[in-house]
């Protein structure tokens, strides 16, 4: 008997099906490696602190340098998609990881503070093109109902590796160095600050190869192709249609600005803050397996978050952790000891759920609008990098006070559930417009 077409279809359909779920896979390793990356930093700011002997204005500024870089390589990076594909840009992208990692070596042996911004600049610009290319890549890779299966899939191993960070970095380079090992008050011998610089070179080294062996599989795997159907709307047809009459997106965008400074100022400050005789009197090294819970929470809130979705209005979910958040932040800046510890550490928990939902209450009802509303939230990723004024207010006025910082950014998060987040009429009069394949009324 020959093969009838229903069966070819299938056998094809069954390849398409397998072949999906192997890029998957791979491209599950991108969110892993770069949320490693990110907070690999937090456990490393410490340990560049005392090596270089900085403020907490300075030491907040690499983070900052590092956050600048969404804001200045996501336009070009949309850009380079367009001309080289999906594929090309992320082997790009970890290229050039990559390269700001074996910049760190040089910048360890002199070692020089300026090298190392540049250095995490590189990086972080390498994982602003990851994100902007694989991001979109997985939504489309499969049937668009999965698509939010798959994009919480991947960012599962996201968290993952954010949860793993701070035990690599603080067995690799806080548990092996004299400032990550010592009291939070001792001051290191000049040979003592160049032994500890110099105790990043191996950790950046193996992240460097293990980027560029990444790099080559992917170059080497054939990523299924993306239709036509992914394309960017046509110029003239976006023009009939304005980003401005939706609140949610317009006042989600601050949402994720705002949303961020809280995020990173915690995780960036959080080893100093519990490794404060008033606080937790750990050395740098036991202060990061608690980074380790801070995120791991984050990791857990965002499982459970997601099945309190199907009982719970987002908006109203959000609102109740914010809430929460806030609570916890008050607790952390007037209490001490190890209440004070344990109420950051639980703010991972409440933040957990915050950045993907303010970002899919920030797109609903956008319609063709969607790709664009999408790009500028990605964008407000940025606001990681005014985490540097917290590190002003630390400096100036102590490092427990300026979590005060923290708990008046959930207060705006609160703001977007409670009202931001509502489509105007006028938003949701042009949505209804566009799913009757009409522009909106000028």
């Amino acid at each position: 008997m020959g093969i009838g077409p229903a069966t070819t279809a299938q056998d094809a359909g069954s390849h398409t099906a397998s072949t999906q779920r192997a890029a998957l896979a791979l491209l599950a390793t991108l969110f892993f490696m770069w949320g490693f990356i990110t907070v690999i930093n937090n456990t490393l700011l410490p340990h560049l602190r005392a090596v270089f002997d900085l403020s907490y204005t300075q030491t907040t500024l690499i983070e900052s340098a590092w956050f600048i870089a969404y804001f200045v390589a996501s336009l070009p990076s949309a850009k380079l998609i367009e001309k080289i594909g999906y594929k090309r840009a992320m082997v790009t992208g970890l290229v050039i990881m990559a390269l700001g990692a074996l910049l760190m070596i040089p910048a360890a042996r002199i070692p020089s503070y300026g090298v190392v911004l540049t250095a995490l600049f590189i990086v972080a610009s390498g994982i602003t093109l990851l994100q902007v290319a694989a991001n979109p890549y997985v939504a489309v890779i499969g049937p668009p109902q999965s698509a939010p299966a798959r994009l919480n899939l991947v960012q599962g191993f996201n968290s993952l590796g954010t949860t793993l960070a701070p035990l690599f970095g603080g067995w690799l380079i806080l548990s092996r160095s004299a400032s990550g090992s010592g009291q939070a008050d001792q001051v290191l011998t000049p040979a003592q600050r160049l032994a500890d610089a110099q105790s990043v070179q191996a950790p950046y080294l193996i992240v460097a190869v293990t980027l560029l062996v990444l790099a080559a599989v992917i170059a080497r795997f054939r990523l299924p192709e993306l239709g036509a159907s992914t394309r960017r709307l046509a110029a003239t047809e976006r023009r009939s249609h304005s980003l401005w009459r939706h609140r949610n997106l317009v006042l989600g965008v601050p949402a994720i600005f705002i949303y961020l400074i809280a995020e990173i100022g915690v995780s960036n400050l959080f080893i100093n803050f519990v490794s404060d005789p008033k606080i937790g009197g750990l050395t740098h090294a036991e202060s990061s397996r608690y980074l380790f819970l801070l995120w791991g929470g984050m990791m857990v809130g965002r499982f459970v978050g997601s099945q309190l979705m199907r009982k719970i209005a987002a908006d109203k979910l959000l609102a109740l952790a914010s809430l929460a958040a806030f609570a916890v932040m008050l607790i952390t800046v007037f209490a001490s000891g190890p209440l004070a510890m344990w109420s950051l550490i639980s703010v991972g928990l409440f933040h957990s759920i915050m950045f993907p939902t303010i970002f899919t209450l920030g797109i609903r009802g956008l319609g063709p609008l969607t790709e664009e509303g999408s790009g500028l939230l990605v964008m407000a990723i940025a606001g990681g990098a005014l985490v540097v004024v917290q590190g002003q207010i630390a400096d100036a006025y102590g490092l427990q006070l300026s979590f005060l910082v923290t708990a008046v950014c959930e207060l705006y998060v609160l703001f977007y559930a409670l009202y931001g987040c509502r489509s105007s009429a006028d938003g949701a009069a042009e949505a209804a417009a566009a799913a009757q394949g009409r522009g909106p009324d000028i």
